[in-house]
């Protein structure tokens, strides 16, 4: 590992270039390098693995990385940052690229060729839609290995909700079908510059083997319909989408159960009887 002795401290390192937490970008900045360097460690080991990792800002994490022998592409939003990433990248010579972009705008297909890991304290605005697009890929299993991604505790807890409990939802099926989910280790609020008014942790997934003979956007629109009135029975949720009621008949769903509890395993027999009917 390579510890770069000569990199300044990240306080010092945001002091210089006059970095604040932007709050309607989601910024929260992390500068305890222990804690970051056991961030860039959950994905297993980095060396000379492609990483991407969206909303670097100081280059905390991003650091970390690199430290791990990772080769990594950033994308950062907010133009404040760049100068103090150029210094990052310029201790890593031909390891760091940034990109000032936003991250729902890029096309991973376009900046690899080869497997990479994501990795990445998102920022919180954007951190459950970019979830959505890189679990919602047409292709199956995706060019990306894992995610480390750290999200607000509440969203965390939905990722990785099982049926029964309140957490249970749209989020959690999603992830679900076709990831292995855990959460990797909590964060607390104080480990952030400034603090968060609300804990956070760290969920990793890794692609598993996706059931065969389920489209990815009839299972969505069928969790759409099912939670949009999570409240009532399942057959009066399932009523207005086309086959839905058919569907709960072949699989012998109880319609008058609450969507929360059904399975994983049963929304995707529900969405493979639909997507044989489409």
């Amino acid at each position: 590992m390579n510890n770069s002795p000569s990199l300044p401290p990240l306080r010092e390192v945001i002091k210089k270039h006059g970095l604040t937490a932007n709050k309607a970008l989601g910024q929260n900045f992390l500068l305890d390098t222990q804690l970051l360097s056991r961030i860039a460690a959950v994905p297993g080991d980095l060396k000379d693995a492609r990483v991407f990792e969206v909303g670097p800002g100081p280059g905390g994490l991003t650091q970390a990385l690199l430290q791990a022998g990772a080769v990594v592409t950033a994308v950062e939003r907010d133009e404040r940052c760049l100068p103090a990433l150029a210094e990052l990248a310029g201790h890593f010579p031909g390891k760091l690229d940034v990109i000032n972009e936003d991250a729902l705008r890029i096309d991973l297909a376009e900046l690899f060729d080869a497997p990479f890991h994501i990795v990445s304290n998102l920022p919180y605005n954007v951190g459950s839609a970019l979830l959505v697009k890189w679990l919602s890929s047409a292709e199956w299993p995706p060019a990306w290995q894992s995610l480390t991604l750290m999200f607000q505790r509440e969203v965390a807890d939905r990722i990785v909700a099982k049926e029964g409990s309140g957490a249970y939802g749209r989020l959690s099926i999603l992830a679900q079908w076709r990831c292995d989910v855990k959460i990797a280790m909590s964060v607390h609020r104080s480990a952030f510059t400034p603090p968060p008014k609300v804990m956070s942790a760290i969920v990793h997934l890794t692609p598993k083997a996706q059931p065969e003979g389920v489209d990815p956007d009839i299972l969505a629109k069928l969790t759409q319909s099912a939670f949009s009135q999570r409240r009532k029975m399942l057959r009066q949720s399932l009523k207005s989408l086309p086959g839905g009621l058919d569907a709960l008949d072949h699989a012998g769903i109880d319609g008058a159960r609450r969507p929360e509890t059904i399975s994983v395993d049963e929304f995707v027999g529900l969405a493979r009887f639909l997507t044989a009917e489409a």
